[in-house]
């Protein structure tokens, strides 16, 4: 099977990670000549920590990151005192990743390229498709250089303004606020202190203000900050921002800009036959909650084992449309919020993380309810060395967990049982020796649960 991704970004990249682990013939191509260098979407929720462990990639995500840093408030250009925007948690047996993770979208990029490389592929810069026509066999992909390859399916991993999208004529109905602008910059500030974030604000609108988030082993600040309907992405227009509020900050250079726009869209189709959308593609994403990129990654490690089976492909809009609608529907109240000057709107909780996700019984209404995530727990192996549930999980395939009993002589099938119990009819066995897994998964003997290749019970 041959599968064609649209789009280098990290919901490109996941996909073609978790399809070359399976097997899976793939090609990546992106229009750009450079990769992206910018933060962007700087913060990596802890569901998506869960996934990039399954890829094999979090240590280096953890190596090159940090936990969100406490800011620093300062009105009128005066330090009154620190703040967080999320609470900071201990792991659990069953959430080694509980707090998010701060690490710049390029930086990400990079360590998931890194990877598809160990795996045998890479992404092809300056390589544009142009058009697409589909029968009921394959797509046939037509290229910028003018040639053409036919590939089994295709999936639009390629932003917001999607070629992929626009060519199976896929409806991206939304709103765009023109009124509201925010300029969001990676900037040097040598005379900030980087081991804290900081907030510059006037005392009587202290809910206003220029935000500066540390990025971690780049020794520059990602700025963002509310400019009028004139003002660009310069340094000299976010200079004058902080200039507003008496910060005594000296910006010394900017490595990348925007201007963003609240621009809240999402497909009416996230699939037609052989070809999918995922990412921007699907939905965009206000960045109040931190959700675009996430939601992103989540629908390719969704789609990823279905296309490499062939299986439940109808499952992934199913799926993925209704977590995205709610997803949006929770970012956008939250950037209304913001825009209101609310305070709550600076804080963050869990309902952003990612572990309230559901796919047995997600609402029409696209409301989340309690998560069907396989929570994680710390078990011991047959020779009693310490291992978790994700060890067992981790890889292209389901897993299946029988508590109390044998379970079935098969690939990936284990018996999760207490201390003291016979393992001798037990092919594959994992000990309980505290009982969290038997907590986690409300289990009493002889209960079965089946494990989705992506994480969630079937």
């Amino acid at each position: 099977m041959r599968v064609l991704i649209t789009g280098g970004g990290p919901t490109g990249l996941t996909l073609a990670i978790d399809l070359v682990r399976r097997g899976v013939d793939v090609r990546v191509i992106d229009k750009a000549d450079t990769f992206f260098q910018g933060s962007r979407g700087d913060t990596i929720q802890p569901r998506t920590m869960e996934v990039l462990d399954d890829l094999g990639v979090v240590d280096a995500v953890l190596d090159a990151g940090s936990l969100p840093p406490a800011f620093r408030v300062h009105l009128d250009g005066r330090a009154v005192g620190e703040r967080r925007m999320t609470e900071l948690r201990e792991p659990r047996p069953d959430r080694p990743y509980p707090n998010p993770w701060t690490l710049g979208q390029s930086q990400l990029e990079g360590i998931l390229r890194t990877r598809l490389a160990e795996l045998g592929a890479r992404v092809e810069r300056g390589t544009e498709l142009v058009g697409l026509e589909q029968d009921e066999h394959a797509v046939t992909a037509y290229f910028g250089t003018g040639g053409t390859e036919r590939f089994d399916y295709l999936v639009g991993a390629d932003g917001g303004a999607s070629t992929v999208r626009k060519a199976i004529r896929v409806a991206f109905p939304g709103t765009t606020d023109e009124d509201f602008r925010v300029v969001i910059g990676d900037v040097y500030a040598p005379g900030l202190d980087p081991a804290v974030g900081h907030w510059f604000a006037g005392a009587a609108v202290p809910m206003t203000g220029v935000a500066m988030t540390p990025l971690p082993g780049t020794g520059m600040f990602q700025l963002n900050t509310v400019v009028g309907r004139d003002d660009d992405a310069s340094l000299a227009t976010m200079q004058a921002a902080l200039d507003g509020f008496s910060a005594g900050v000296r910006l010394t250079g900017c490595h990348w800009s925007t201007v963003w726009r609240p621009n809240v869209r999402l497909a009416e189709q996230f699939r037609d036959r052989r070809v999918f959308l995922a990412g921007d593609a699907a939905h965009v994403h206000p960045p109040t909650g931190g959700q675009g990129m996430n939601t992103g990654i989540q629908d390719a490690y969704n789609l990823g084992w279905k296309l490499a089976a062939q299986t439940s492909l109808d499952s992934y809009e199913t799926e993925r449309r209704a977590v995205a609608a709610a997803v949006l529907k929770t970012s956008d109240d939250l950037l209304r919020r913001y825009a209101a000057g609310h305070a709550e709107a600076h804080q963050r909780g869990e309902e952003h993380f990612g572990f309230h996700i559901t796919y047995r019984t997600q609402a029409a209404s696209g409301t989340l309810t309690t998560g069907d995530r396989a929570p994680d727990a710390p078990v011991q192996d047959p020779s009693g060395k310490p291992i978790r549930l994700f060890d067992l999980f981790r890889g292209p395939h389901a897993t299946r967990l029988v508590f109390g009993a044998p379970a079935p002589d098969t690939d990936h099938s284990y018996a999760v049982l207490r201390p003291g119990d016979d393992p001798a009819d037990c092919p594959r066995y994992v000990v309980d020796t505290e009982g969290h897994a038997f907590a986690a998964y409300a289990a009493s003997a002889d209960d079965h649960v089946l494990v989705r290749p992506d994480g969630y019970l079937a």
